[in-house]
């Protein structure tokens, strides 16, 4: 139960316990109707008390499942998104081989290319 839930329940057992002693004091009743109104008083108090008691109870079962139903589904969706992530780091891998050995063979292309034309101007020139 809250903190909230405790106070409350709290306030309202003080608040009765004080009700019934004012009533105790201000009755102009008898000693004997005076006690059986006092039990009477505190069996509706402990009722209500009761009844309090299972209502924030129930809220608070009801909150504490709907807050592990919300961690199930943010727990599935990161799972999810480490999941695409994942996957799109795969093919983000794997596009950067392809381009770096592209590349790799353009270089290699290009430099053959000069090698080739250095030689053929040095046989120019020779």
């Amino acid at each position: 139960m809250s903190e909230r839930g405790m106070d409350w329940l709290k306030g309202l057992v003080i608040g009765g316990l004080i009700g019934a002693a004012l009533g105790i004091l201000y009755a102009p009743k008898s000693g004997r109707e005076t006690r059986e109104d006092i039990a009477r008083k505190t069996d509706e108090l402990i009722a209500k008390a009761k009844e309090e008691y299972e209502q924030t109870l129930e809220k608070s079962r009801r909150a504490y499942e709907a807050a592990v139903e919300r961690l199930k589904a943010a727990e599935q969706t990161a799972r999810e998104k480490v999941e695409a992530v994942g996957g799109r780091m795969g093919e983000l891998k794997e596009r950067g081989k392809e381009t770096l050995d592209e590349g790799k063979g353009r270089l290699k292309r290009a430099l053959d290319a000069g090698v080739e034309a250095f030689k053929e101007e040095k046989e120019k020139n020779a």
